[in-house]
């Protein structure tokens, strides 16, 4: 096995590649901090981790979801970030060019209320906060090409977002209207609907009022159909979850508009529905309170108006109104099924949308469980027409029948299956013209606009009532940072916003920029690219082609739906604009899971929060990399263990002292060969099995815990491991280097300088990931339990059909199993071929 193109020497006295003398006759205790900042600063002078464009070479783009810079790393950040490094450190050692970056996402909210509350700039705030986690950052030892690092409230990044703004709006993706929005009154500001928590803002907790508002939106709608089929290519990379999110967020469905002819109107009711075989169970049409027909009648009905008043306080997001209570009102207008003919009532009611479908729907009691709970409350009539195949009845007392089945009380329809009484339904429906088969989404376009001082600015511009794009050479359009800006932003929030006036426009013939600035999404949807092609002169350099798409992305759950959605959605605006190529960012995603305390996440209000600065301090962040892999599966909660913490530190120091006993060992006087070969045979065939299930844990399963694991056992298998002829030696060093090889991903500092000391000259991030030797697996090997009097002592691997005597010499070659026995005096030996040894003594 080739492990490196590096020649091993057994020099007492080395100079290794950063310059530092070493001397394996006298080795320093494990100093974490010391060999850290060595091992960083080697890096760094050969920039490492410096990623160039070469067409040569298979590329890997790894990226971690970059940081709001809040100040200080925590727990979360640290698990996130060295899963994303340990990814990235080993496809580099297959050989692949890596590009690893990092950036700060760093407008938003919060750097705001923060400046209010230490009465600083959000601009310093966040500066400052970059600072000390960069510096955070470098001390985890993550191997980042630092040289691209973003930041989303710099110029010469928010000036491209500007750039694609204003084409956007040109192509008509982007359009200003009045909308009803979620109103923050304390921050101030329009909430996204996922921002709304049991009908209180996110952040500030306070009731949120429903308020319609000019805003500018993204037609997200135009890409719904791509965003729906694209998630097929992602099944193979992206977890199931998350594809499952995606769907029901897009929430594409096929149905039937079908036209109730209203009485002593000359107009129809469109109704969109999925159950066209519920039709015949219709006990009345409810409209949203923002339907035309509602609109109208209002100006008649002083109740309708008050109804109408109070659905307008309640917030927009479909969650909120999906845990309300159901609430509504007769119009008095009256429809005609249009198959029975039968007189139905049109009521007003809280939980239908506007903006699905045409803004009413058909009400089915007892076939849907919302309609029934509204039956339920206003005592409507309903009327079951499915009931389940098998003829087990159902209680329609007790709630409705979603199921399929057996058409009963349908007419015509009677005894057909509820899939094909549908279809006639809709058939027949088509004949008399009254229905027509469409295709309907859930989702809706974004609303991109914040009523926020410290965001990018949006880059349009009114005159009068006219709003026009920023001229090109005007970008970017830089926010002032400053102090007085920040407070005069303050002062003009806190008059305006309750002022419904205050963004009207003018007629003075004066030009005045937008005051609004963009959703902080905005930023974070495009930045992967950027990376890639990061460039002074245009948006993308060339590069982004050879980089893109994303290999391996790692990120929380909690951005399943929004960032990914947008992220994938900007590709594809992007690629249609020719600024780049592919259909999909990601290739593959890593969803982490969380870390707890106690059960609980980790957080600032629970008072259980961990400072990694802390524990590098005293462990080393070799420590706290091997713990956060080492402690569960990536995609699993992660508890934290003080414990745990200290026995990831005990290892690395006896994995410190394995390496320099073995240096000690090689400059006394070999003994002579043994012949107990199976011993080296069984540790051959370990060490070459381990690197096969390494490489599979890292490259394909990234189960960094079982990889850890099996490294911790060869380990002990390399120290129990006691002979000293020269073969012996050899494959000692053989497994020592190809452990330190293996756990350099995982603790690359340690075993930076671990590498040097076994008489490595090309320094580890520079040699290629080791090799499993087919013919050293190819020995089947069996693992023997080996008791003493009936007593489990210990295993040992050893190769398959070994004979009686092959097995006892190995277990007595082990200097931990034979101190069991030496003492006293062997009676028997009772043997199971393969399985186990039992050593019966006096």
């Amino acid at each position: 096995m080739t492990l490196c193109a590096t020649k091993i020497t057994t020099d007492d006295t080395e100079t290794d590649s950063a310059g530092a003398a070493r001397d394996n006759r006298a080795p320093h205790p494990y100093r974490p901090r010391e060999l850290e900042r060595q091992a960083q600063e080697f890096w760094r002078r050969n920039s490492s981790f410096r990623a160039r464009q070469d067409p040569q070479r298979e590329k890997f783009y790894c990226l971690s979801m970059f940081p709001y810079p809040s100040g200080q790393l925590h727990m979360g950040h640290v698990r996130n970030y060295v899963i994303g490094d340990a990814i990235s450190r080993y496809q580099g050692m297959l050989g692949k060019n890596v590009l690893q970056p990092m950036g700060w996402d760093a407008f938003g909210l919060p750097a705001e209320n923060a400046a209010i509350e230490h009465n600083k700039s959000p601009a310093d705030w966040t500066y400052a906060n970059i600072k000390t986690m960069r510096s955070q950052l470098r001390r985890l030892g993550l191997a980042y090409d630092w040289r691209r690092e973003i930041t989303t409230c710099r110029p010469d990044y928010y000036r491209w977002e500007q750039w694609f703004f204003i084409r956007l709006f040109a192509k008509g993706l982007i359009y200003r209207k009045d909308a009803w929005v979620n109103w923050d009154p304390v921050d101030k500001t329009v909430l996204a609907n996922e921002q709304v928590i049991d009908g209180k803002g996110w952040r500030s907790g306070a009731a949120v009022e429903r308020r319609k508002a000019p805003q500018w939106f993204l037609k997200t709608t135009h890409y719904a159909e791509e965003l729906w089929s694209g998630l097929e290519d992602l099944r193979a990379g992206w977890p199931k979850q998350v594809i499952k999110m995606q769907k029901a967020w897009i929430g594409k469905s096929h149905g039937v508009e079908i036209q109730f002819a209203l009485q002593g109107r000359a107009q129809s009711l469109s109704v969109f529905t999925t159950r066209p075989d519920t039709l015949m169970g219709v006990s009345c049409i409810a409209l949203s309170p923002e339907h035309p027909l509602v609109v109208e009648l209002m100006k008649e009905r002083e109740d309708l108006r008050d109804f109408v008043a109070a659905y307008k306080k309640c917030p927009t997001a479909e969650s909120e109104s999906a845990r309300r209570e159901k609430t509504g009102l007769d119009t008095g207008l009256r429809c005609v099924h249009p198959l029975s003919g039968a007189v139905l009532p049109v009521w007003c009611a809280d939980f239908v949308l506007m903006e699905y479908g045409s803004g009413a729907v058909m009400s089915v009691p007892a076939h849907d469980q919302r309609d029934w709970l509204f039956a339920q409350r206003y005592s409507l009539p309903w009327r079951a027409v499915i009931y389940p195949a098998d003829g087990e009845p159902h209680d329609f007392q007790r709630g409705a029948y979603t199921g399929a089945g057996i058409l009963r009380n349908a007419g015509a329809y009677d005894g057909m299956p509820s899939s094909q009484g549908g279809e006639a339904i809709v058939r027949d429906l088509e004949t008399k013209r009254r229905a027509q088969r469409v295709t309907q989404y859930r989702l809706r376009d974004w609303g991109i606009s914040r009523q926020r001082y410290w965001g990018c600015p949006i880059p349009m511009v009114y005159v009068g009532d006219e709003c026009r794009p920023a001229p090109e050479e005007d970008l970017p359009r830089v926010l002032d940072e400053s102090m007085r800006a920040w407070r005069e932003r303050r002062r003009a929030q806190a008059q305006s916003a309750d002022d419904e006036n205050s963004r009207a426009p003018r007629d003075d013939g004066e030009p005045r920029y937008e005051t609004d600035t963009l959703d902080t999404f905005f930023e974070s949807s495009w930045y992967y690219a950027r990376f890639a092609g990061i460039c002074d002169k245009k948006i993308f350099s060339e590069e982004v082609d050879y980089w893109l798409p994303v290999d391996q992305y790692v990120g929380g759950i909690e951005h399943a739906v929004l960032h990914l959605l947008y992220a994938r959605l900007f590709h594809k605006i992007m690629r249609d604009f020719g600024l780049l190529k592919g259909d999909e960012p990601f290739m593959r995603l890593l969803a982490q899971g969380m870390v707890l305390k106690d059960g609980q996440k980790m957080s600032k209000s629970r008072n259980n929060t961990v400072n990694p600065e802390r524990l590098i301090d005293r462990y080393g962040a070799d420590t706290i990399r091997l713990f956060v892999l080492f402690a569960a599966p990536p995609e699993q909660a992660l508890e934290w263990s003080e414990s745990g913490v200290e026995g990831a530190f005990r290892f690395l120091k006896r994995l410190w002292k394995a390496v320099f006993d073995h240096c000690r060992r090689e400059r006394t006087e070999p003994s002579r060969p043994r012949s107990e070969r199976a011993q080296c045979r069984a540790l051959r065939h370990e060490i070459h099995a381990t690197i096969a299930k390494v490489s599979d844990d890292l490259g394909r399963r990234y189960t960094f815990n079982t990889a850890i694991a099996a490294l911790m056992k060869l380990m002990n298998s390399i120290n129990r491991f006691d002979d000293d002829s020269q073969r012996g030696r050899d494959l000692r060093r053989e497994g020592l280097s190809a452990l330190v090889m293996m756990l350099s991903p995982m603790v690359p500092h340690i075993t930076h300088s671990l590498w040097f000391a076994l008489g490595h000259k090309k320094a580890l991030v520079e040699c290629r990931w080791p090799l499993a030797d087919p013919q050293a697996l190819s020995v089947d090997s069996r693992e023997i339990a080996v008791q003493v009097n009936g007593k489990l002592r210990g295993r040992l691997s050893m190769p398959s059909g070994s004979e009686q005597s092959a097995i006892q010499a190995a277990v007595m070659a082990d200097k931990r199993l034979a101190s069991f026995i030496a003492p006293h005096t062997i009676r028997r030996l009772i043997v199971v071929p393969d399985r186990l040894i039992n050593f019966v003594l006096d």
